[in-house]
């Protein structure tokens, strides 16, 4: 395929992408297997994909700000445990197999399909929903430690247990919970991106595109999210769970 044309594809899936991480998550799914069209290896790959989950997690993060749809009071509580956990994952990525986070991260997100699917209520919290007490909070806040030491270890599919554990555990509605979903991940995806950086797998060329091209899909993103009922959005998420997934089981 002719190179113009791949950086036009490349366009296309960074704007889809952008508009599926800020609503959901799983949006590497399409940008990731471009870049390896474009001849970089894995690693580099992944690498390159990170300085669009930086930009990406930023613009819509500063957008739903504008809107008035980021709780501020909660940053410093939610990003805390993932950052935390973060760190401890990427200090054991040298010594756990990655596999063995994968079965676990699928078998999460399958459970979180059906319970979204048959108790919505469970995981998705409405937005006149009291925030969570007590043992329910601890319980969010140990969500959030094990949604970082898994984005530390992997990162991707990451965005749907930092869903669960805000809006399931800390009864979050899914516009906040992804505004405090992408502040987390804003913050531990500039410390990948270094490491990427530092280690010489980052394409810059590509990854410019990339980026820009995010960050005008997670603004779309975000003037979606605000404008749709939640239900819709419950049922995005639902389906981005399942094609993970799926896509997981078929690699």
């Amino acid at each position: 395929m002719d190179a113009a044309l791949l950086y036009l594809v490349l366009v296309a899936a960074g704007v889809a992408a952008g508009f599926l991480n800020t609503m959901a998550g799983g949006g590497s799914m399409l940008s990731l297997p471009v870049l390896m069209l474009l001849g970089l290896p894995a690693d580099v790959a992944n690498g390159t994909n990170r300085l669009s989950i930086v930009t990406q997690s930023t613009a819509g993060l500063l957008a739903f700000r504008r809107h008035g749809k980021l709780d501020e009071r909660a940053l410093v509580p939610v990003v805390l445990p993932t950052v935390l956990g973060a760190i401890l994952g990427a200090i054991s990525a040298a010594s756990l197999p990655p596999a063995l986070l994968e079965y676990m991260l699928l078998g999460t997100m399958m459970t979180m399909a059906v319970v979204m699917a048959v108790f919505p209520g469970a995981v998705t919290a409405p937005p006149d929903a009291p925030p969570a007490e007590g043992k329910r909070r601890l319980a969010g806040r140990a969500g959030l430690f094990a949604a970082g030491l898994y984005g530390g270890f992997i990162q991707a599919g990451v965005g749907f247990l930092l869903l669960g554990a805000l809006s399931g555990l800390l009864r979050y509605d899914l516009v906040r919970a992804n505004a405090l979903k992408l502040a987390c991940s804003s913050i531990f995806s500039v410390a990948a991106l270094a490491v990427f950086v530092i280690a010489g797998q980052v394409a810059w060329p590509p990854a410019a595109v990339l980026a820009a091209a995010t960050v005008v899909g997670s603004l779309l993103g975000v003037r979606f999210a605000i404008r749709v009922p939640q239900a819709v959005l419950r049922y995005i998420v639902l389906a981005g769970v399942i094609a993970t997934c799926v896509a997981a089981l078929l690699k």
